[in-house]
């Protein structure tokens, strides 16, 4: 799960400016100029993940927090409560049907291009060779531009990004992450809040009296 999350920590992207953009070059300045000037996320997210190996679909959704700096927060309330958190420095997943906390340096389970959220779409180029998913027509039948982002470093947990980015308020409204053993993860976003100020106490976790703390290997 927490592979899963750190990959899409780098898919989201939500400003207020007007839209331009009409060629891939655009699309992409578009993007890095906005995202450069983000500092922290807030938004709301349903979430389906595949696993095809099992032919299993699972649902779920919740509310993300993001910041500069590699804090998160996830908060998952279906189907079941639980929370990913980092400070930046480290990594909780907090399951409280469990009663555990899994810890684990930051640095290492963010490793790759979701290590550094702000950072990463801010030069697209460089971490992605990007194109539109369809060329003919780069945008989808609710006017969104549909990027398909291959990392030129790719993670077993990231061959490929699918992005559908609003036109207008370049919110990122879907991201579908793709892993090397063919198995994805789509999440939708609304509601989302940018440069909102959320204070650091956001990505701090405390772990609650009795639970077990558990290394993440």
């Amino acid at each position: 799960m927490i592979r899963a999350v750190t990959v899409l920590v780098f898919a989201l992207l939500a400003a207020a400016a007007p839209a331009r953009a009409q060629s891939l070059d655009d699309v992409v300045r578009e993007i890095e100029s906005v995202y450069s000037r983000m500092n922290d996320l807030r938004a709301d997210f349903t979430q389906t993940a595949f696993n095809k190996s099992l032919n299993q679909t699972l649902p779920a959704r919740g509310t993300v927090y993001l910041k500069k700096g590699g804090k998160l927060r996830w908060e998952y309330t279906e189907p079941a409560p639980q929370e990913i958190v980092s400070d930046g420095k480290k990594l909780w997943l907090y399951t409280p049907s469990l009663n555990q906390a899994n810890v684990a340096d930051a640095p290492e389970a963010l490793a790759g291009p979701a290590g550094s959220f702000l950072a990463g779409l801010g030069r697209l180029r460089s971490e992605f060779q990007v194109r539109f998913l369809n060329p003919a027509q780069p945008k989808d039948a609710d006017g969104n531009w549909l990027l398909d982002l291959t990392p030129k470093q790719p993670l077993p947990t990231l061959t490929r990004l699918i992005l559908s980015v609003d036109p207008k308020s370049w919110e990122i409204r879907k991201a579908v992450v793709h892993d090397q053993f063919e198995n994805t993860v789509t999440m939708r976003f609304t509601k989302m809040a940018v440069n909102s100020g959320l204070p650091d106490r956001t990505f701090t976790f405390v772990a609650p009296k009795g639970v077990v703390i558990i290394p993440l290997k």
